[in-house]
């Protein structure tokens, strides 16, 4: 036989330690293993002896792994968008609409753990909340709601700070969209792409002026259009999600504080008031 000839031989690759397991080949590979399974279905420990911790500790949980999917898919789209392609962002954001269906529905879920279901383990929490979340807040940075403030509860983990003053310094999902229309020929106010990225971004009567432009002509301008809706879907899945955090939290704590010192629901009714891209909005007025 042939040295050269292309064998399931040729896929043997030399022994690999993962997380002490043995993978001799490519063949070998479990399914366990891919997944790592080991690791994440060893991470769930509670505090305390209460039935219920469990659901707590696995919604959150896997909540933070879609989350960390959404960070990867807007990453992808705003890549996209700055290469003046945004055709494949459609799909990313899209993607993002349907992984915030299932944060939503994870609230859903939690909603079964009734008032005295958690008081029984609250306590044992600490100081660990939700808002303490570095992943959540990257992902609000990259999509525009630019809040420096709320950085500096991770400035102790390093890693986490580094990423979120980057996020903060850096042109948002909705920056990058409107330089986009830009350099397509639109007329985007200066001061709408020449300035502070770590500051919000303010809503311009100007950059209304072309998406009414847009909306109004949107066979011609059907690429545009199209990125248009894709981030009001986003929006509009991302204000649900926060509306069904709220609701839960009222449902399970009321209007309590936050175990991580926030003030718990009248933190979260805020937040339903900040809009990503107002003049998506508010162009509808006019259409």
């Amino acid at each position: 036989m042939s040295k050269n000839k292309n064998t399931n031989d040729d896929k043997i690759i030399r022994a690999v330690d993962i997380k002490g397991e043995k993978i001799h080949s490519e063949m070998d590979m479990s399914y366990g293993q891919y997944l790592n399974l080991k690791d994440v279905l060893a991470s769930q420990n509670p505090v305390s002896d209460e039935h219920d911790e469990m659901l707590f500790i696995i919604i959150h949980q896997t909540s933070e792994l879609w989350i960390k999917l959404c960070l990867h898919e807007v990453k992808g789209a705003i890549a996209q968008i700055q290469k003046d392609d945004p055709g494949p962002a459609f799909k990313m954001l899209a993607r993002i609409s349907l992984i915030q269906a299932q944060l939503i529905q994870s609230w859903e879920v939690l909603t079964t753990l009734t008032p005295s279901d958690y008081l029984k383990f609250r306590d044992k929490l600490g100081r660990s909340s939700g808002f303490q979340s570095y992943q959540y807040r990257l992902l609000e940075y990259l999509v525009g709601n630019k809040n420096e403030s709320l950085a500096k509860i991770h400035e102790n983990n390093d890693k986490a700070y580094v990423k979120l003053k980057d996020a903060l310094n850096t042109a948002s999902l909705y920056d990058e969209t409107l330089k986009l229309l830009s350099r397509s020929g639109f007329k985007i106010p200066k001061e709408s792409l020449e300035r502070d990225w770590s500051q919000p971004y303010e809503a311009s009567e100007a950059v209304e002026d072309v998406w009414l432009e847009i909306y109004q002509n949107e066979t011609k301008h059907w690429v545009f259009y199209e990125l248009a809706e894709k981030l009001v879907d986003f929006e509009q899945h991302f204000q649900h999600w926060r509306f069904s955090h709220l609701k839960t939290v009222e449902r399970i704590i009321g209007h309590k504080r936050g175990t991580g010192g926030s003030s718990g629901a009248p933190y979260l009714a805020q937040a339903l008031r900040l809009s990503f891209f107002p003049e998506l909005w508010s162009v509808r007025t006019r259409l």
